[in-house]
């Protein structure tokens, strides 16, 4: 059985699609859990058309998560994904096959923005280029390894999935699940509604597909703001001198390595309209994110 925890908080516009898709999933046994955080519109009551597992948590996510993963699962496997998600038909299924091979205890997973809009498409853009790499994070565990790791550390307010990965690469590998998938071939309810939002065969893809359609630049930089200003407790956590965490919040890194490394520079030659955007983008919010923490690692 694979357990997969969603988390919420007033997200009744996405949460019957993200749940309509763990539904729909080819991969029979999976047990959905909806951890909810004192809702005040209707997400509870549309999570209980799918399944009658939706419970109340707090204070933050990480606490949601691990009440989910640890308390109530009852899976082999957990994963975690946001309401406003929707799993690809396949993808369940194809992680269970990946991790029955027993050469990894966890996985990564490709994100794939939606969205029709300039900056949609950018932060898709970008957001190619971050599978499996340290700012990326893993979405499914095994259970025991995730136990063991001690769950996600609920002292920690922004950075948590990084620290997690960190502890449970102690304990096994992290690996990317193959993005494609030849194997899936199927009538799929959402297909049309994420093929309007910019994807082409999102049924052939293993793959999270996150809704950020309504995209809005004030919003977004503010909200990395806000992550600028919590990742304290972690960078204390592993110290300042942990190479991840120098790749994590260092400027090098962030703004040129990752989109360079292992042939990928090509990407940003062949695309170089959203190039520039993802760019911009980044030196738009680098002040309150990038630069802020990169200062906190060297001092």
């Amino acid at each position: 059985m694979v357990s997969v925890v969603v988390t919420t908080r007033n997200e009744e516009k996405h949460i019957g699609n993200c749940l309509l898709s763990l539904k729909e999933q080819t991969y029979p046994e999976i047990e959905v859990i909806v951890v909810d955080n004192a809702s005040t519109d209707r997400t509870k009551d549309i999570a209980r058309e799918y399944t009658s597992h939706v419970y109340d948590k707090g204070p933050e996510r990480s606490a949601q998560r691990n009440y989910g993963m640890i308390d109530i699962a009852r899976g082999e496997y957990v994963m975690f994904v946001d309401a406003d998600m929707i799993l690809s038909p396949c993808l369940i299924e194809a992680c269970v096959r990946e991790l029955e091979k027993k050469e990894s205890v966890a996985l990564f997973v490709s994100e794939i923005i939606l969205g029709t809009s300039y900056w949609c498409k950018a932060r898709r853009f970008e957001r190619s280029f971050y599978d499996a790499t340290v700012i990326d994070s893993a979405r499914i565990y095994r259970r025991d390894i995730f136990c063991q790791a001690g769950g996600f550390d609920e002292n920690i307010d922004f950075g948590e999935e990084w620290d997690i990965d960190k502890s449970v690469k102690k304990l096994g590998n992290i690996t990317l699940l193959n993005k494609k998938n030849d194997n899936c071939s199927m009538q799929w309810s959402l297909s049309g509604f994420v093929e309007s939002l910019g994807i082409d065969d999102p049924i052939g893809k293993n793959a999270i597909y996150h809704n950020e359609s309504d995209f809005e630049l004030k919003r977004y930089i503010a909200k990395k703001g806000n992550y600028a200003k919590g990742f304290e407790k972690y960078v204390n956590k592993w110290g300042k001198n942990d190479p991840g965490l120098k790749k994590q919040f260092g400027v090098y890194y962030r703004y040129f390595g990752v989109f360079v490394e292992n042939g990928k520079w090509k990407l940003l030659v062949r695309k170089p309209h959203f190039t520039i955007g993802m760019y911009l983008l980044r030196f738009l919010v680098g002040w309150k994110y990038l630069l802020r923490n990169n200062k906190m690692i060297e001092s």
